[in-house]
């Protein structure tokens, strides 16, 4: 079977030409925006293997934050999707926060389709030779005080038959911890199960969990177990239970509460004896506050409640974990391992991860794919971090004083540069507060709609014409990382 590739592009004329050039070597679907991506996903037969976007995407196709929270969501959905990006936002820094959102590659616009097809490939190719979640080992590595914490609660919960909530941020790694909690139980021959509540569509949310009868919806030609049956004894890991729509949160709380489910189309009552973990990189108890997530399911949820600690807080643990990660890649893939000298080994540990262990495991991925058997210094592996988006943030400075500075410093100057460069830095910043609404974003500024997109068309940004009138903003929703 060819491998699957999600194609997100706003541009027609780019997804139909890639369509045509890389249709021959991958079953292809393609969207148009972040929304679209998401639901043609949850379409899909299986998880894609490869995701190749654009960053500037609807509603804000000039910014890349549209993007970026693409990255998030296809990781959240298929989290061994390898995702590059293909965009003509490829200032530096935008490269290197998508790899550290969890992309593994980036290629500018214009790209030779020779070039890209080599591109994917070896992107391919690396997720293949990859340690997949199985072959990695079950121990939780790591000697820090946070992590010899996660191992006591791990020990200490394992064998209880009570369900578990392990919360953490994206890429932290909940699902080793939950299948820690059931390596280490008496469940262990059983069934482990996990489902991402986020990674399919809601109406086939509750055939999946709990099954079906025949008949009981169109394309129901058998008689189906859902997953509470299938795990048996073992362990059902619900993964992005925030995610799980609210008429379901009552059906699974009744599960919890006694066992007892019904698969869709019957009236037979089954009993469950699966033991539930759950893992949200959300904080519920908002939710709960803002009326998207029940409290009784909550409590049921939470009787032990496990923090996996973001990457940043394990100290020398980057260094154990980038040991770990480069020796069983190179064993994995048959090559000598890179040695990172001591400039490099220091800036790792400096370094502070905003995506976690999933962004520590991409960039091991790259550095054993360009270096194997060679060192690697501090200078190669910047280029593969996020930039410091707090390095060098002081307090303000007196902007007169800045400015004397800059005129008495013999540099050619242009006032009318400075002052578009002015311009051009609250433009993106309104649009950016807006969410992409621009009758919202030009209330911001305190200009019309129309004059605000003649100041984008001044300032050569593409695409800068008077749209039809736009909805309201928004609240924004919930972070998800």
């Amino acid at each position: 079977m060819k491998p699957r590739l999600l194609l997100v592009d706003d541009d027609p004329l780019i997804t139909e030409s890639l369509a045509f050039v890389l249709a021959p070597d991958f079953d292809l679907t393609s969207a148009a925006d972040r929304a679209s991506a998401v639901e043609a996903l949850r379409a899909m037969p299986g998880p894609p293997d490869l995701a190749l976007i654009d960053l500037g995407l609807p509603p804000a196709p000039h910014l890349p934050n549209e993007g970026f929270k693409l990255i998030g969501d296809l990781l959240a959905h298929a989290p061994e999707v390898r995702i590059v990006v293909l965009t003509g936002q490829n200032e530096e820094s935008n490269a290197r926060r998508a790899r550290a959102l969890g992309a593994a590659d980036l290629v500018p616009k214009p790209c030779e389709p020779d070039e890209l097809r080599a591109l994917l490939g070896r992107v391919l190719r690396a997720r293949e030779l990859a340690p997949a979640g199985a072959e990695e080992g079950r121990t939780l590595i790591g000697e820090s005080p946070a992590m010899r914490k996660l191992r006591s609660q791990v020990d200490l919960y394992a064998s209880s038959t009570f369900p578990a909530l392990v919360e953490g941020e994206s890429g932290s790694g909940k699902e080793r911890v939950a299948f820690s909690l059931h390596h280490l139980s008496p469940r262990s021959r059983e069934p482990f199960l996990a489902l991402n509540c986020a990674a399919i569509s809601p109406s086939l949310v509750e055939p999946t969990l709990f099954g079906y009868a025949r008949g009981a919806f169109t394309g129901a030609a058998a008689p189906k177990a859902g997953y509470f049956e299938d795990a048996g004894e073992g362990t059902l890991f619900l993964d992005e239970i925030g995610e799980l729509p609210v008429d379901l949160q009552a059906k699974l709380l009744r599960v919890l509460e006694n066992g007892e489910y019904q698969r869709v189309g019957e009236t037979q009552t089954r009993v469950s004896r699966a033991r539930i973990v759950a893992a949200t990189n959300r904080d519920l108890r908002q939710e709960i506050r803002q009326g998207r997530f029940r409290a009784d399911l909550y409590h049921r949820l939470s009787v032990f409640t496990i923090a996996v600690p973001p990457l940043r807080e394990l100290g020398e643990d980057k260094l154990r974990l980038l040991d770990h990660f480069r020796l069983s890649l190179a064993e994995r893939a048959g090559t000598a391992p890179f040695e990172p000298d001591a400039e490099a080994r220091a800036r790792w540990l400096a370094y502070p991860f905003p995506g976690n262990v999933r962004e520590l495991r991409n960039i091991v991925i790259r550095l054993n794919t360009k270096f194997a058997g060679y060192p690697v210094g501090a200078r190669d592996l910047e280029a593969e971090l996020a930039p410091d988006e707090g390095a060098g943030a002081t307090a303000p400075a007196d902007p007169r004083a800045a400015a004397r500075a800059e005129l008495a410093s013999g540099r050619p100057f242009s006032l009318d540069a400075a002052l578009r460069a002015v311009e051009s830095t609250y433009l993106d910043a309104a649009i950016e507060v807006a969410q992409g609404n621009m009758s919202q974003a030009a209330k911001l500024l305190g200009i019309s709609r129309s004059t605000l997109y003649s100041r984008l068309e001044a300032a050569g940004r593409a695409g800068a014409k008077l749209a039809p009138e736009s909805p309201e903003a928004p609240s924004p929703p919930a972070s998800r990382s």
